[in-house]
């Protein structure tokens, strides 16, 4: 079977500032990482891999710097790297960056085989709007399944996998077809280490890098800055709170400690008791 995986590098977020006059990201200086969440889809994918055999692809769209995250996820035991990297990307928002990964995943599918499910993070620590994945799906019309918090069963005789999905109301069992994109929710796995003959391995890798042309992508309004109707008006900081931690005493026994913590919550939030009864009673 074949895997693809979306990442995309970002900055640390524990590191990022915001310029007190311009109120945009200072991105000089930051490390930039994995984006936390992809970490959950590249391993869930390399645990099916190991399950049922196939290979995975790790897919980033970025700078040619991104290649660093690229040669990250090979040492975790991904088995092939592409980066999509051209200046016409610059500025895309999430509308262009998904037609131009879907287009990357269409090549990938015509040079090492369809994928048979593609992975991509629940969303991003610098834009948080989860929009990317079902974006990905929607355009190359495949069964999306979102916040997905475990995989059950792949079965690959009938083509069709088993997970759960986390929802308001509780979790959801859904079986689907294949084709298909997951996003997987954080905590759903502990990512690898990856082993020492991975790490050497991606350390002598041919990142495939290809550009707009090599994509396959013909409509370059569609990309970057021209294909990106989502304006940026203002980034800012949000304020620090003013409000004290409160202190709770502990009980005598774990119960009765539970029991204050509680209690200290609900006179916090008076109407979340009615609120939590109503919802558990289903009216």
């Amino acid at each position: 079977m074949h895997f693809v995986v979306c990442i995309k590098q970002v900055p640390d977020s524990a590191q990022i500032r915001v310029h007190p006059v311009t109120n945009t990201i200072m991105r000089q200086g930051v490390p930039t990482i994995i984006n936390p969440y992809d970490l959950f889809s590249l391993e869930e994918a390399l645990r099916l891999r190991d399950k049922v055999g196939g290979e995975v692809t790790v897919l980033t769209m970025g700078p040619p710097m991104a290649a660093d995250s690229l040669r990250k996820a090979l040492t975790i035991g991904a088995d092939r790297a592409v980066l999509l990297t051209d200046r016409f990307f610059a500025g895309s928002d999430t509308l262009a960056t998904t037609y131009a990964l879907a287009q990357a995943i269409r090549k990938i599918g015509e040079t090492f085989g369809k994928p048979d499910i593609v992975f991509a993070g629940k969303q991003t620590i610098d834009g948080d709007t989860a929009q990317v994945g079902p974006g990905i799906a929607k355009r190359l019309d495949m069964l999306q399944l979102t916040y997905v918090s475990a995989i059950t069963e792949l079965d690959q005789e009938n083509g069709s996998i088993t997970l759960e999905r986390r929802s308001e109301g509780g979790t959801q069992v859904l079986k689907s077809q294949l084709p298909c994109l997951i996003t997987m929710l954080e905590g759903s796995n502990i990512v690898r280490r990856g082993k020492i003959d991975d790490a050497l391995r991606a350390a002598r890798a041919e990142i495939v890098t290809w550009n707009a042309k090599d994509a396959g992508i013909e409509d370059l309004q569609l990309c970057g800055l021209r294909g990106s109707p989502t304006v940026v008006k203002r980034v800012f900081a949000p304020q620090a709170r003013a409000e004290k931690a409160a202190l709770v005493e502990v009980g005598a026994t774990p119960a009765d400690t539970a029991e204050a913590f509680i209690e200290a919550i609900f006179a916090k939030a008076p109407t979340l008791e009615a609120d939590m009864t109503k919802l558990a009673s289903g009216f």
